[in-house]
């Protein structure tokens, strides 16, 4: 048996589990901030309740808990590059990108596998990231098919046997 040592290891463990992919926004008082998570779960139906993971110190997360809202965007199959966009330190990641803005202020990115809107309900320190926990408040979603990741590549689904 191995004892995972460090975070390298870790990651590579971590890697075998196939995720989805999601983009997280948010709006301070004046700009759109914006990051990719693989950290997203569902915690409850009643409420509604999600989790993302992010890291300490990211203008993503200081933009979510000073407007005490967020939304996470699912992404679709055929959205590899908006994932990669939003993974990179530039400086304007929504620059040139169509957006809607949702009755919150909060940037939607525009076709998505789904979308929800989210108020903080708390926010829980673990380790280098923060787990801040949303309560939905609106959502939509089309019928795409997701954009997954699994040992640092992105993939979809074989088509389902019935």
């Amino acid at each position: 048996m191995n004892s995972i040592a460090n975070g390298d290891r870790f990651r590579q463990i971590m890697g075998r589990f196939a995720t989805g992919v999601a983009v997280v926004t948010a709006k301070d008082s004046n700009k759109n901030y914006g990051m990719t998570v693989n950290s997203l779960t569902s915690v409850s139906l009643d409420p509604a309740l999600l989790l993302v993971c992010l890291a300490h110190g990211k203008s993503t997360l200081r933009a979510i808990l000073e407007s005490k809202r967020f939304a996470v965007h699912l992404l679709g199959s055929q959205q590899e590059a908006l994932c990669k966009r939003f993974v990179k330190h530039e400086r304007d990641k929504f620059d040139g990108l169509e957006l809607v803005h949702h009755n919150t202020g909060l940037p939607i990115l525009k076709d998505c596998l789904a979308y929800v809107v989210c108020d903080v309900d708390s926010v829980h320190a673990a380790g280098d990231h923060d787990i801040v926990v949303g309560r939905a408040r609106d959502y939509d979603h089309s019928d795409s098919e997701p954009l997954l990741y699994l040992r640092g590549q992105f993939g979809r689904f074989a088509a389902l046997c019935m």
